[in-house]
């Protein structure tokens, strides 16, 4: 089941046919896994992989913090909630929810940590945009946040933990193509290391736009038999 780089280029030149939309549309890695026992941890798939092409778009990062790290938010994030407004969020649901939908990450300082889970675990959790620690979002409070920032904005998480396929953003297409299989690349050979059995726990793998439909990445092995039967 092993897949080139060449072989991303085809699929992602292959999904950009099926025209332009009115927005500028994410591109998505699928992959159907198989063989797997989600109920036990080390089957799940949960971790952080650097896209080297970039996402197409700035992540926008939001502190939730005391006032020991006031400073390095205000220079380094587009936004942040002080200790000493949590409660407000606590109290009023639809303004946590209008910050869930601002940003694409949180930093949590981690001495409240506690704190941020109980004012903002019930709208960050199912959105899965809690402060991960595996993201390095979990800071002292005396961090530099500027390079974290910096690293928020081409990562990818990646997740398989209740259903048995991924399906990870690995950019817009606003990106070119070369990057685009840099990132799907970067993706999947992470997702074969983690994964118990590797290649062997991977039905396919396939690229598609928000709004079109999966086009298949076809393998090396496939590519191979192809052409023999093409011989033929």
């Amino acid at each position: 089941m092993a897949i080139v780089k060449e072989s991303f280029i085809a699929a992602i030149a292959e999904v950009r046919k099926s025209g332009k939309r009115g927005f500028v549309q994410s591109v998505d890695l699928v992959v159907p896994l198989t063989g797997l026992d989600l109920k036990k941890p080390d089957h799940q798939v949960d971790f952080f992989v650097d896209l080297p092409g970039g996402l197409g778009r700035k992540m926008k990062v939001c502190a939730l913090i005391g006032p020991e790290l006031q400073p390095e938010a205000k220079s380094a994030c587009d936004g942040m909630v002080l200790q000493e407004d949590f409660a407000s969020y606590g109290k009023n649901r639809k303004l946590a929810k209008k910050l869930v939908k601002q940003y694409d990450f949180f930093i949590g300082q981690a001495n409240i940590m506690p704190q941020i889970a109980a004012t903002f675990g019930r709208v960050l959790g199912p959105k899965g945009k809690m402060p991960n620690p595996k993201a390095g979002c979990i800071v002292p409070p005396k961090a530099a946040l500027k390079p974290l920032v910096d690293k928020l904005q081409r990562i990818a998480h990646v997740t398989a933990k209740t259903v048995p396929i991924v399906q990870c953003k690995v950019g817009n297409e606003a990106l070119a193509d070369e990057q685009l299989a840099a990132n799907a690349s970067a993706v999947y050979g992470q997702l074969i290391h983690v994964l118990p059995q590797g290649e062997q726990n991977i039905k396919a793998a396939f690229i598609k736009l928000t709004m079109g439909k999966p086009v298949k990445v076809v393998s090396a092995s496939e590519k191979s038999v192809d052409k023999a039967a093409k011989g033929k």
